[in-house]
């Protein structure tokens, strides 16, 4: 179907299925023409590959996907979106639409059961109230894709994808980077939506890495010293890891000097390799 960024196209499928847009849900589609096709194509769709679309709201992105792609997979939580889908996406026989929640749906499955022999890749314009939880689960599955690329507000964006050991950096950039190598690609204005956003976004792209850049002894307690390290900035991270974990500071004084870091060092001051060395550190003191 054309002209799906065409407000006048979009205000007549609302009024025929009787559609208006949720504030809960986050929604706001696509109304900028050029969007679009820049993800399909950076986001890697190609005649080999197949394509989870978390969101695909009426279908914009979609068409896009659909059209470069072997087969699109698109999950909508929004049951009012699944009819105005079967109309917009009609034309393509690549694709299919589940009527589901991304964040309790068996990914793993889903891409064994869909995807057999193909590379596999995720593209999203996703809702700014639940960016981060949606990124995370699509990296702490570990599934087998080899990329991740979606539409985030901008000030989240620049934070995901902030280099280490910046003042830009924060949990997220470190959660990030432990399981892809993240880069933006393209920032999109908040005239390109309807209805308007009171921000803009951008367009990042995280490429999945077959290892983590870092060993560390427990996974789950790196996570929460990187949690920990960022949960009051303004402190030093001996004051920060102390009071988020509730541990004594001569404790976290000694895991830091084991590091070999400086006693006033600061969170956004580590990159990855000197967050492992701290929180391997600190495991050991607590074993």
């Amino acid at each position: 179907m054309e002209r799906l960024t065409d407000i006048s196209v979009i205000k007549g499928i609302m009024e025929r299925y009787g559609f208006s847009f949720s504030k809960a849900l986050g929604q706001n589609f696509i109304t900028n023409p050029a969007v679009c096709p820049k993800i399909a194509s950076m986001g890697g769709a190609d005649e080999n590959t197949g394509v989870i679309e978390i969101g695909p709201g009426f279908g914009v992105l979609t068409n896009e996907l659909c059209r470069t792609a072997k087969k699109v997979v698109a999950i909508e939580l929004d049951d009012r979106l699944i009819p105005i889908l079967g109309e917009t996406l009609a034309e393509y026989d690549n694709v299919k639409v589940i009527n589901a929640d991304v964040m309790k749906t068996d990914l793993k499955a889903l891409i064994g059961e869909e995807f057999e022999g193909m590379d596999v890749a995720v593209c999203a314009n996703l809702p700014y109230y639940i960016t981060t939880p949606i990124i995370m689960y699509l990296l702490e599955e570990r599934l087998p894709v080899r990329s991740v690329t979606v539409m985030v507000q901008k000030e989240a964006g620049v934070r995901i994808c902030a280099p280490l050991a910046t003042r830009e950096s924060g949990a997220v950039s470190f959660a990030v980077r432990y399981y892809s190598e993240p880069r933006l690609l393209f920032n999109v204005s908040r005239g390109s939506f309807m209805p308007a956003p009171d921000v803009d976004s951008c367009v990042i792209r995280l490429d999945i890495l077959r290892e983590p850049p870092v060993k560390v002894r427990d996974e789950k307690f790196f996570f929460s010293v990187v949690r920990g390290a960022f949960s009051q900035r303004r402190k030093t991270l001996a004051n920060s890891l102390s009071s988020a974990l509730s541990l004594d500071k001569s404790t976290v004084n000694s895991a830091i000097a084991a590091a070999g870091l400086p006693a006033g060092v600061r969170p956004e001051q580590l990159d990855m390799e000197g967050m492992a060395a701290v929180a391997d550190a600190l495991y050991e003191l607590k074993l």
